[in-house]
This record gives structure tokens, C-alpha cells and sequence, in this order.
């Protein structure tokens, strides 16, 4: 299959990188984070999560960020929603997409959400009628698509199962993910094979951690199967609460340099999204986990 031609780029720093940070960040530095990002090109910044300030202290301000942040029109803000509680705040704020989650590992969903992964599709499917009584548009999430720090390896075929369940249940794009980050390209490839065959690549986005170092190779050979969704996260920014040892996101500008270097199109401006990576990590006070960043940077003293 021929390599895409154009990729959407998800950023999920402001969600997915900032939820597992220790030292509790300013609504304030979040909004010009956001802000900031919605300048560079993309299209889609994942900005918070209505989950509880319980479990994720760090996006308790989730309501203030939505409704503060500089919405552009062409940009599309989603937040992830662990329940109908949490879809029903959001709604407060007039979301106009979500993203839910799920995982076929039995002991993740129990440790992440405190539910078996059936309980955890019966609440998909309750929040369903109500995101479709507002238009809401809805991503789904699936976590360790190719290892579970519980469980090992994962079955491709449980994946691309529970792929199809969600798409039936009506979510029109499925981010596969890697959240501890020990898949391979060849892992990859036989996920990514096994999933195809019940849902078109059109509807698929992955979604890799850089843990072993394997996710920029992991998403050559998802663009090598068609794949034209990457999640990423600005300066490689993240981790999962969940998941002991889970290093950050794939970093964006690595994902943007190489995807540059292929000469595929992302509509997003490599220098400004450096920018913002040298803000976020100049506020965090520790260096860019990103290469690209780092390889800029130096370059420019």
C-alpha cells in the first residue's frame, strides 16, 4: 500500500502530556500552552479530560481551560470523557467532540477504570445516545493494543474486536494504543493486519509511547499500512498513571521532521511547534524530550 499522501496530526500534550505531571501546573500556563499550539497548523489539540479531580488532580480545571481557551474554527478541540457523569459537565462547556476508552486487557480496565472491559463498553454505549442527541462527535480510544504491564502481550484479534465494537457503537475513528510503549514493527504490523480486517484504515489513528525508543519505527510501518492519524505529543510530554515505567508520547516534532523528510503533507510549521515544545518544557524546567527539538535547539545557541 502506498504511503499517504497527507496526515492529520492529534496533539494530546495538553491532555494525555500533562495529566501524569507531578508539580501542579497554572490554568493559566495550560491556556497559553493550548493557545500557543493552535498557531502551529494543526487541526486537532486534545485539550482536557472531564474525569475526576480524584483520580487526575492534574486536570481539575478542566471546565476553566475549555471555556478560556482561544477556539479557531477550523481546529477541532476534543476531550476525553470517562463517563456519563464526566459528559454531562462537559457539556456545560459546549464540547463538540469526545473521546472515550476502553482496552481489551482485563486487569488495565480494572486498574484504570474499576470495571471489566465488558462494564467498560456497557458505559460506552450509555453515553452514545446522549453524545448523539448533541452532535457530539466521538474518537475511541483503545488502550495496550500491543502489551499490558499486567497481562504481557495482547491478542490482536481481542484489539480488533473490540475495534469493531466500537465503531458500532458509533465512534468514527479508533486510536490505537501503544501506552507502555513495548511494541515492535513487526508487532505492529500484525496488529495493525488483524484490525483491517474488520475496520477500514480510513477509521484508524495510532497512538505510540516511545518507552524502548520503537515509536517513530512503529509509525513508518503504520503509514506503511495506510494509517493517516498519528497522535503525538509536543516534546514528548506524557506518561500513563496506570502503567508504572511508561515514558512519555512520541514526540510531535520528531513524528512532523520525519513526516516532512517523506515529503508528506501535515499543514503544520515545524519551527512554531519547536516554539511551543521550548515553552512547555522551559516552564516544566527540564530539557525537551523530543530530538528534533533538541537537535534545533543547539543548532540555534
Amino acid at each position: 500500500m502506498p504511503f499517504p499522501t497527507k496526515v492529520k496530526l492529534v496533539e494530546v500534550g495538553p491532555r494525555d502530556g500533562l495529566q501524569n505531571e507531578a508539580m501542579t501546573i497554572p490554568t493559566d500556563v495550560k491556556i497559553e500552552f493550548i493557545n500557543r499550539l493552535s498557531a502551529t497548523g494543526l487541526s486537532v489539540i486534545e485539550t482536557t479530560s472531564f474525569v475526576s479531580p480524584k483520580w487526575v488532580p492534574q486536570l481539575a480545571d478542566n471546565h476553566e481551560v475549555f471555556s478560556k481557551i482561544n477556539q479557531k474554527a477550523h481546529i477541532s478541540y476534543p476531550v476525553l470523557i470517562p463517563n456519563l457523569t464526566g459528559l454531562e459537565r462537559a457539556l456545560t462547556v459546549d464540547v463538540k467532540e469526545i473521546a472515550l476508552f476502553c482496552t481489551p486487557s482485563e486487569k488495565f480496565s480494572q486498574r484504570n477504570t474499576n470495571c471489566t472491559v465488558a462494564e467498560s463498553l456497557a458505559r460506552i454505549a450509555e453515553l452514545m445516545p446522549v453524545a448523539k442527541k448533541h452532535n457530539l462527535r466521538v474518537r475511541g480510544y483503545i488502550s495496550c493494543v500491543l502489551g499490558c504491564p499486567y497481562e504481557g502481550d495482547i491478542s490482536p484479534h481481542a484489539v480488533a474486536d473490540l475495534a469493531e465494537k466500537l465503531i458500532q457503537l458509533g465512534c468514527y475513528e479508533i486510536s490505537l494504543g501503544d501506552t507502555i510503549g513495548v511494541g515492535t514493527p513487526k508487532k505492529t504490523a500484525a496488529m495493525l493486519e488483524t484490525v483491517m480486517k474488520k475496520i477500514p484504515v480510513e477509521k484508524l489513528a495510532v497512538h505510540f509511547h516511545d518507552t524502548y525508543g520503537q515509536a517513530l519505527a512503529n509509525i513508518y510501518v503504520a503509514l506503511e499500512h495506510g494509517v493517516s492519524v498519528i497522535d503525538s505529543s509536543v516534546s514528548g510530554l506524557g506518561g500513563c498513571p496506570y502503567a508504572k515505567g511508561a515514558s512519555g508520547n512520541v514526540a510531535s516534532e520528531d513524528v512532523l521532521y520525519m513526516l516532512n523528510g517523506m515529503g508528506i503533507e501535515t499543514g503544520v510549521d515545524l519551527e512554531k511547534l519547536i516554539a511551543v515544545g521550548q515553552f512547555i518544557s522551559g516552564f516544566l524546567k527540564r530539557p525537551s524530550q523530543s530530538k528534533v527539538n533538541v537537535a534545533f535547539s543547539s543548532r540555534n545557541k
